[in-house]
């Protein structure tokens, strides 16, 4: 999370300067170019799949999720797009049923309406608070909790490396048909930046499929609330903004609610549940 929130920042300081398009890209072109020095001969191996298909709606999955993200973050404080994709979880539990094929209870289902409740406090619809660019990290939110499912059921049929190497390259190819009609040369001093901007994203989503793979989602979402507090601290530090009353309001009513989904899915036993809907017949092997 620390990760995600320092590339977030950087994200938003280069889109000052530089089209939202070209930041995409330069996120993920220097994803791929840091696996290509640092893998090498190994990449063609890692290439394989076993599951081409779901690769390919993932890494789609998460290129708009990055996409939305970076748009919405050029209009809106860090701290506010941080709390609007706090969602995420919550539209996991929500989309449990068609997805996984779980039951999900009448508790959950309200912890999951009183979530959203809390994101509508942020957004502060009918209100002239109310910013248009919010739809973008919400749809992002929607985007990054299908990718977190999709990443699930990957874990069992490809390594965390081929999954991040399929995550960055689609990404690089689709902006890269995109970006020259509207690059702009960046400045000596911004080309560490975005360096840092690509590294950030590799390392973070690496420890991200690393952790899904670990363990089921349910138990994996709730920590992403953390990043609140490199949020709030960075977009202080970096662009002297703070969260107002409504968004702190609203964003602890999305962490509580959030986590007492959480806590109410570890009760019905989901944690252990939830390995069985995504491992593929053909993949499951007896202990």
């Amino acid at each position: 999370m620390l990760m995600f929130a320092s590339m977030d920042t950087v994200a938003k300081y280069l889109t000052q300067f530089y089209p939202i398009s070209q930041v995409v890209w330069t996120r993920y072109t220097v994803h791929v170019l840091l696996l290509v020095l640092l893998l090498n001969r190994r990449l063609p191996k890692l290439m394989v799949t076993r599951n081409l298909g779901l690769q390919v709606v993932r890494s789609l999955l998460l290129f708009l999720t990055t996409a939305f993200y970076f748009t919405g973050l050029s209009y809106l404080a860090l701290v506010d797009a941080s709390v609007i994709m706090f969602v995420s979880p919550l539209i996991v539990t929500a989309l449990a049923t068609p997805f996984l094929g779980e039951k999900v209870g009448a508790r959950r289902w309200l912890g999951v309406i009183v979530g959203f409740v809390g994101a509508l406090v942020v957004i502060r619809p009918g209100t002239e608070s109310l910013h248009w660019a919010a739809i973008f990290p919400l749809a992002a939110a929607g985007c990054y909790a299908l990718y977190q499912i999709a990443t699930r059921r990957l874990g069992y049929a490809d390594s965390a490396l081929t999954t991040l190497c399929y995550s960055a390259l689609f990404g690089a190819l689709v902006m890269s048909v995109i970006v020259p009609f509207v690059f702009k040369m960046p400045a000596p001093s911004d080309l560490g930046l975005m360096i840092l901007l690509g590294l950030l994203g590799g390392v973070g989503h690496f420890g991200l499929i690393k952790s899904i793979q670990a363990a089921p989602v349910s138990l994996v979402a709730p920590f992403g609330y953390t990043s609140l507090i490199w949020t709030t601290s960075y977009g202080y530090l970096v662009f002297s903004d703070l969260p107002d009353r409504w968004t702190l309001i609203g964003a602890m009513i999305i962490i509580t609610s959030g986590l007492y989904v959480w806590h109410r899915e570890r009760i019905h036993g989901r944690a252990n549940q939830d390995h069985l809907y995504f491992i593929p017949k053909r993949f499951r092997t007896k202990k």
